[in-house]
């Protein structure tokens, strides 16, 4: 076996930089005159297009009117000379299929002349559509091998950008993408569909409350998580390539146990990269507006303001490739799995999200006086209702294989969904529902008993960040959404649930107000009031203020009635029952071909993820952690043996084979083990997910310990693996 060099760490930690001396980030950097600039919207299409052209695709931007195919030619006309201008010279219909990531197929814009030469054309009907092949994509069902025609649709409300290569650039245009039958083989399509359900719901509410609208949207902001590595140790790590994350490693002395990392100093190299991702990002006229060290080392986060929720799900893919492209060009991998390395602090992607309307009003603000906002007080109400009627759903928009390793854990939510309103909301709807004034005692302004210092207004409740689904100042952050996963779904399932709770509560208000005078204030607020007592008192139970990682929350929940689902499949299982079918078919957000193809789409994607990290910790086991087990244990008994024959007593020697001899065995049995349930899923493929949860898991687990024993106790130039020790702190 080949020794590890003992100096490798070092060269890792002092080469330099790829980019160092020749980094595209000039300084300082006009953030004003970049942003956008890759960008086809509205700006372009007003100083390029004829105005009356420009007025037809800004209603259907913004108003959702139907779109002109005469509009569409002169616009894909303007598009294709503006990308032209930027280098383009091929376009692509980009969409999300349901593996969670993105697709593209690039055409160029050439055809044939009579004269043998080419032409560079683009029509509104390249620009419209396209059919890429769907029977290479995950659907659950939904298309077949032999049913391949699927399309990709324009979606105008996403706009157009370029993306660049060295060689070359792409203009690329976002679709949405269904099937030959009409049905959604995206995330796109529901996502979409359930903006309209809530806008529908939402301007009925506003109506009964005499505020003019003409349009509702929700807003995302989401915080995305990441961890950066040396691509030196991560090229070096076959589970990390194949997996995303380390399948075998020992806790190192030192991990986050300081909380030093946390809003740290950034180092120059990680910061030299977040310069040029975010320069890359302001191109794309995507919003970035924080930066900073996470808790555990080597993790940082990276967030954008607020944009309505098609857009941000769009810009937030966006900002995954261009993380991992940009890490290249510094000897950087970006790792985006829920939980890279054991013992440490996983990633998640925090999904801020709120209603407006097109006025500019944001639904939940609850301004300096929120007991006596109603309006406020009636769409907090509404959201209350939906997670509790919908904690399910909630927890299956955020389940997959990597999350369920974060999870739970001490740094992120519990699988279990509660809401934390914060002291002064929580105590305000707490005494509606007891029939006492709304008005709260909580709130104020903060002093800190020096004079120097300012006096700070205080938020309407402290942050618990224990708390699944927290309300924090004028939005909900969904904590539990992973760092891998698209935030598309986990949207659909906030925006329809909350579309039906407004449509109840709309309902419900509709009766209390019956033959009574609602222009009346007082009448008007107390039917609201009864309203509120109505759907808080029955949602009660999803409010909880305190710690969520407590054993005592855990069995307070089993007494209030909530789910507990720990694992992906708890939750799948839940997925297509009749309230959550009745629910999509309702506002017509999912069909139930649609529903349950989603269902056996994710199951199979939990089954194949846990299979290839099977299949890779048995190979790594075997062909790495084994061989050099066995090399360091020939050493120590080839040592014994010429101490013995000297007459040496080398009882500490002795002691350590022993250790090592009992650790190889253990080793041995469990990739054994892990060997026959591997081949007992190759055999059962088709069958059921449950053999990966229930005998995969566990044997992968068990390798684990042993391989991780053996770490700690052979000698590092014998370890054939980068451990997390050197991995973490090389920045």
């Amino acid at each position: 076996m080949n020794k590890i060099s003992n100096d490798y760490n070092l060269r890792a930690a002092t080469k330099p930089w790829p980019r160092a001396e020749n980094s595209s980030t000039e300084l300082p950097m006009d953030l004003v005159a970049i942003f956008g600039e890759k960008v086809f919207g509205l700006r372009e299409m007003k100083s390029c297009l004829p105005k009356f052209a420009f007025k037809s695709i800004q209603a259907t931007i913004e108003r959702g009117d139907p779109l002109d195919p005469e509009v569409a030619d002169i616009v894909a006309q303007a598009m294709k000379d503006w990308a032209v201008e930027h280098g383009a010279t091929h376009f692509t219909h980009w969409f999300q299929p349901l593996t969670g990531s993105t697709a593209e197929k690039h055409d160029s814009f050439i055809s044939p002349s009579a004269d043998g030469r080419v032409a560079v054309n683009f029509s509104g009907k390249d620009l419209i559509q396209g059919e890429p092949d769907a029977s290479s994509f995950p659907s659950g069902g939904l298309r077949a091998t032999f049913e391949a025609r699927g399309y990709t649709a324009w979606d105008p409300t996403s706009p157009a950008f370029i993306f660049d290569n060295p060689n070359g650039a792409c203009l690329t245009i976002p679709t949405a993408f269904a099937s030959w039958t009409g049905e959604a083989l995206d995330n796109k399509i529901p996502l979409l569909r359930s903006v309209e359900a809530l806008n529908k719901q939402a301007l009925r509410v506003l109506e009964l409350f005499g505020v003019k609208a003409s349009k509702v949207f929700t807003t995302v902001g989401t915080e995305q998580e990441y961890f950066l590595i040396d691509e030196d140790y991560y090229y070096r790590r076959p589970d990390l390539v194949a997996c995303g994350r380390t399948l075998i490693g020992a806790k190192p002395p030192k991990g986050q146990d300081l909380d030093d990392h946390y809003f740290g100093s950034i180092p120059e190299r990680v910061l030299a990269y977040m310069l040029e991702t975010e320069k890359e990002l302001y191109r794309l006229g995507i919003p970035v507006k924080t930066r900073h060290n996470e808790v555990a080392p080597s993790q940082y986060e990276i967030a954008p303001v607020f944009e309505n929720s098609n857009l941000a799900s769009d810009h937030q893919q966006l900002i995954m490739l261009t993380l991992q492209r940009v890490a290249r060009n510094y000897g950087l991998v970006c790792l985006l799995h829920e939980k890279p390395f054991d013992g440490i602090n996983g990633s998640g992607k925090h999904n801020n999200w709120s209603m407006s309307t097109d006025t500019g009003l944001n639904l939940l603000e609850p301004t300096d006086q929120p007991h006596a906002n109603v309006q406020f007080l009636f769409f907090c109400a509404a959201v209350i209702r939906a997670v509790y009627r919908h904690q399910d759903l909630l927890r299956i928009s955020v389940a997959s294989a990597g999350n369920d390793h974060r999870l739970g854990a001490n740094e992120a939510p519990p699988a279990i969904m509660s809401i934390s309103l914060g002291e002064q909301l929580h105590d305000i709807f707490e005494r509606l529902v007891d029939g006492a004034t709304a008005e709260s005692n909580q709130g104020g302004l903060l002093r800190l008993g020096v004079k120097a210092l300012p006096e700070l207004p205080r938020h309407t409740g402290d942050r618990n960040r224990t708390s699944p689904f927290a309300f924090t100042g004028n939005k909900f952050e969904f904590r539990a959404v992973g760092s891998m996963q698209s935030v598309s779904f986990p949207n659909v399932v906030l925006n329809v649930t909350v579309a039906e709770a407004l449509d109840d509560m709309a309902t419900m208000l509709e009766a209390a107000l019956e033959g009574k005078d609602s222009s009346d204030r007082d009448v008007f607020n107390d039917a609201v009031a009864s309203v509120l007592r109505t759907v808080v008192a029955e949602a009660r139970p999803i409010l909880f203020m305190g710690d969520n990682y407590t054993d005592e929350w855990h069995a307070e929940a089993e007494k209030r009635g909530l789910f507990n689902l720990k694992t992906t499949l708890d939750a799948l299982a839940l997925m297509t029952s009749e309230k959550n079918a009745a629910l999509f078919d309702k506002y017509g957000v999912l069909n139930n071909r649609e529903l349950h193809s989603r269902q056996e789409v994710a199951e199979e994607q939990y089954q194949i993820t846990i299979n290839i990290e099977s299949q890779m910790t048995a190979a790594m086991a075997r062909t790495m952690i084994l061989p050099a087990a066995v090399e360091y244990l020939t050493d120590l008994t080839t040592t014994l043996a010429r101490g013995n024959s000297v007459g040496l007593d080398l009882t500490g020697v002795r002691k350590t084979a022993e250790e090592v001899s009992d650790l190889v065995d253990s080793l041995r049995e469990s990739i054994d083990r892990l060997v026959q349930e591997n081949m007992t899923a190759h055999h059962e493929w088709h069958s059921t997910a449950s053999h990966s949860k229930d005998c995969q898991i566990p044997a992968m687990t068990a390798v684990r310990l042993a391989a991780d024993s053996l770490e700690r106790a052979l000698p590092r130039d014998l370890w054939p693996l980068p451990p997390y020790r050197e991995i973490l702190f090389v920045n």
